[in-house]
């Protein structure tokens, strides 16, 4: 719950714009093209370029003169776009037009208006290749909203027209999405909206409300892998979108608040300057990988402060029907069939997941002879075969022989054994409380002498893991599909199967089913390892498809204790 109150809120989102500002400022003589050595001369020219956007959006979006340390920053950027050997560089090196057009909007947004400048730029663009050599989509964006900054006329398609073919407006699946992916993202909305100035034409089956899902989605995914500089843009879309009473939102101040150094600096993820760059510099390397991300956050308390930043309540977002019946039943019978052909001493993981997703969907029936035949095969079995599996495996198969009424020996001499060695227990350890869980379930335990254990903390709601999440876009990568599962299983079963995440996470897993009903492309050729794979990945995948089937079910399945 958010205590925080609104005064106190924007106090706190001010004083990190300050701070910030006053770090970049003290700091302003790093981006000056011509006080860099040659391998830095580039990574100068684009600090001054985001440095000098700052600024005109700060002269834009609040109304009152410069604070002393964006003058500052303003004064500085005078000095360096001033001089022939900057602003002749443009005439020499068209395609990077944009690398100057932005200076030049940056002044002309502060009253600095300079013809020359504006001549150099004038040129380039109608030069025939700065304007037209090919770029991808939100590129193109950027570019459009540059000239317009710029007042420079062209002839080039309008914004809405581009944006249809940005990333952004064509449901990209979050599993899938790298960091590149995700700045398209934000920078098709910073120009999309003009930083929240502007209502964007968008395109005819484009929904907004799934726009501000995505992002939300996407700082839960950030947040857990602690990446300021992502958070920070998807905090500034939310904003230029007029979103604020966004639950993410404020985990995201929270998140950058605490992020911030005493001196207001906000550190960048690792890998934004190669380590050759610095060269053993300490004082630039502490600049370089933080000057971005403590430009974001300063970019993002101006967009919340701003009065001319349109503000609107967050938008609701229609939740899709989740079809996992078909694909599950299925997983459940190619799991069922190819199981029975091996050993059930190594293999009664993948018949526990059988009996509980066939439950789930309530065609028991579908794992009746893949149980008769474990029941038989393991009738005689030592009671470490049933200790090394772990309760939670050994009751799900449990449950399911007691659901056909089919019986065997040793697992019902090991469950009476383990019910009776946790009847002597004056409290059940935390750990220990879903198996408890599984001995009341199964009959052996009545609810009142586990409750008397201290069992009732069994029934709390699941938890979900945030660092999980956070790991989704590598176990996409890597094709780690029982990480992905477990996610899906997890959250659905925390009551978020229609989570963004969850959902598009399923949606992955799904394509990765064959004719067959197996889930998972092993990418090998022989048949003894595409098997061993499938079978652990469809073992995976049935469970967590079984948690979102029972999540969506209009009247979930509820077990009755067995006699």
């Amino acid at each position: 719950m958010d205590t925080t109150q609104p005064g106190d809120g924007m106090s706190q989102r001010r004083a990190v714009e300050t701070r910030a500002v006053a770090w970049l400022a003290a700091r302003r003589h790093l981006i000056d093209p011509a006080g860099a050595a040659t391998d830095r001369v580039l990574f100068a020219r684009k600090a001054l370029i985001e440095t000098a956007f700052l600024v005109g959006l700060r002269a834009r979006l609040a109304p009152e003169p410069l604070e002393r340390d964006y003058a500052a920053l303003l004064t500085r950027i005078e000095e360096i776009t001033a001089r022939p050997s900057y602003r002749e560089l443009i005439a020499r090196d068209e395609a990077a037009l944009l690398l100057y057009a932005g200076t030049y909007a940056a002044l002309r947004l502060c009253g600095r208006e300079d013809p020359e400048f504006r001549h150099v730029i004038t040129q380039a663009a109608a030069g025939g290749y700065a304007t037209v050599f090919e770029r991808i989509p939100y590129r193109q964006l950027d570019l459009l909203h540059t000239l317009e900054l710029c007042g420079v006329r062209h002839t080039l398609p309008a914004m809405d027209d581009v944006l249809p073919f940005t990333l952004l407006c064509n449901s990209p699946n979050i599993t899938k999405l790298t960091d590149r992916d995700i700045y398209a993202i934000t920078h098709t909305i910073f120009y999309a909206t003009d930083f929240g100035l502007r209502e964007p034409r968008w395109p005819r089956d484009f929904d907004p409300g799934t726009a501000v899902e995505l992002l939300e989605a996407l700082l839960s995914l950030t947040l857990g892998q602690e990446n300021a500089d992502l958070v920070g843009e998807l905090l500034c879309c939310l904003l230029c979108l007029g979103v604020r009473d966004s639950r993410e939102a404020r985990r995201a101040w929270e998140f950058l608040t605490a992020a911030q150094e005493a001196d207001g600096r906000v550190n960048g993820p690792p890998g934004v300057v190669h380590p050759e760059l610095a060269d053993g510099d300490d004082a630039y390397a502490h600049w370089a990988t933080g000057y971005h991300t403590t430009i974001v956050a300063a970019l993002a308390a101006l967009l919340d402060r701003s009065p001319r930043v349109v503000r609107r309540r967050r938008p609701s977002t229609p939740k899709p029907h989740l079809a996992v019946e078909e694909p599950l039943r299925r997983a459940v019978v190619w799991l069922a069939d190819t199981t029975r052909r091996h050993p059930p001493l190594t293999h009664l993981p993948a018949a526990a997941a059988v009996a509980h997703a066939a439950a789930a969907l309530g065609e028991p029936e579908l794992a009746r002879p893949l149980l008769l035949d474990f029941s038989e095969r393991l009738a005689d079995a030592e009671a470490d075969v049933w200790q090394g599996h772990g309760m939670e495996v050994v009751g799900e198969f449990a449950f399911g022989l007691r659901t056909h009424e089919i019986t065997c020996a040793s697992l019902d001499a090991f469950l009476k054994s383990a019910a009776a060695a946790v009847e002597l227990l004056e409290r059940v350890p935390p750990q220990a409380a879903r198996n408890a869980r599984r001995l009341v379930d199964l009959g052996l335990i009545s609810p009142g002498c586990a409750a008397a254990m201290g069992h009732e903390k069994a029934d709390a709601p699941h938890s979900v893991s945030q660092t999980a999440a956070a790991g989704l876009p590598h176990a996409w990568k890597n094709y780690h599909l029982g990480h992905i599962a477990a996610l899906v299983r997890d959250w659905a079963r925390a009551g978020r199967a229609q989570h963004r995440i969850t959902r598009d996470a399923l949606a992955f897993l799904l394509t990765q089913q064959s004719a067959c009903g197996a889930f998972g492309r092993p990418a090998c050729d022989d048949p003894a390892t595409r098997e061993r794979a499938m079978l652990s990945w469809t073992q995976s995948i049935v469970t967590a498809l079984a948690a979102v089937h029972t999540a969506c079910s209009p009247v979930p399945t509820v077990r009755q204790p067995c006699p």
